[in-house]
């Protein structure tokens, strides 16, 4: 395979409700946080996984081909899809696990994957207002559960949360080979755009993780994927 061009995708990933991606605490204290999100180590400010991002798109697109499973698709599902090159084409961007026993050929066929998530850190102007304004990062949201007979309201926890409004740096590389598909850059355009119409991050069903990216770029050319339609 001769690597021919690396697309870079540059956006403001903008946050339109609160977002919780969880930083996996396995301790409690009293008094604080339940559930915290995930913050840079150094920096102590909150960070979206670029983990986060494959996962999730990755899975939109998956659904969006009816083949979805408990783990991500692999070669030997691309057999019996109903669409088997709509299957290829999600291996061709994020990659085959190399623990299952597939063919030369097939793999040659499928290659290597050609989308790199980069982490998402806030953005350099999100983070002077935050320091001009004296505001925090996050937030720390009450939450209730509700006896539907009684309506009295119980087991109260706090789960932090990245507020409405901040603005990260999103980036993502697509390598491009010889004899690739113009359609696998348009595919990861849906994949954004799902993510969009989706949510990201903990508890979408319940409001949390409604995201938007702003101004974004295709090698410094504007891109409005808001016009996108990924069903079709």
């Amino acid at each position: 395979m001769k690597l021919t061009n690396i697309v870079e995708i540059k956006a403001t990933l903008v946050l339109k409700t609160g977002l919780h991606i969880g930083a996996g605490d396995s301790e409690m204290h009293i008094g604080g946080i339940d559930n915290g999100v995930i913050k840079n180590p150094i920096t102590q400010q909150p960070y979206i996984p670029g983990s986060s991002l494959k996962g999730k798109i990755r899975t939109l697109l998956e659904w969006r081909t009816g083949e979805v499973k408990k783990e991500p698709l692999s070669l030997a599902q691309a057999k019996t899809a109903r669409d088997p090159e709509s299957v290829k084409d999600i291996l061709r961007l994020f990659g085959i696990s190399g623990d299952t026993k597939n063919q030369d050929e097939e793999v040659t066929e499928i290659g290597v994957s050609r989308l790199a998530f980069w982490d998402c850190e806030l953005s350099e102007d999100w983070k002077k207002q935050l320091e001009d304004e004296n505001l925090s990062a996050t937030e720390a949201k009450s939450e209730n559960t509700i006896d539907r007979i009684t309506s009295t309201a119980g087991n109260p926890r706090q789960t932090e949360r990245v507020p409405a409004g901040t603005k990260f740096d999103f980036k993502l590389t697509l390598r491009q080979f010889e004899n690739d598909k113009p359609e696998l850059l348009d595919l990861t355009l849906k994949g954004l755009r799902l993510l969009e119409l989706d949510s990201l991050g903990g508890s979408g069903s319940r409001g949390y993780g409604k995201v938007e990216f702003q101004n974004l770029t295709i090698n410094g050319e504007n891109k409005d994927i808001s016009t996108i339609k990924p069903f079709e």
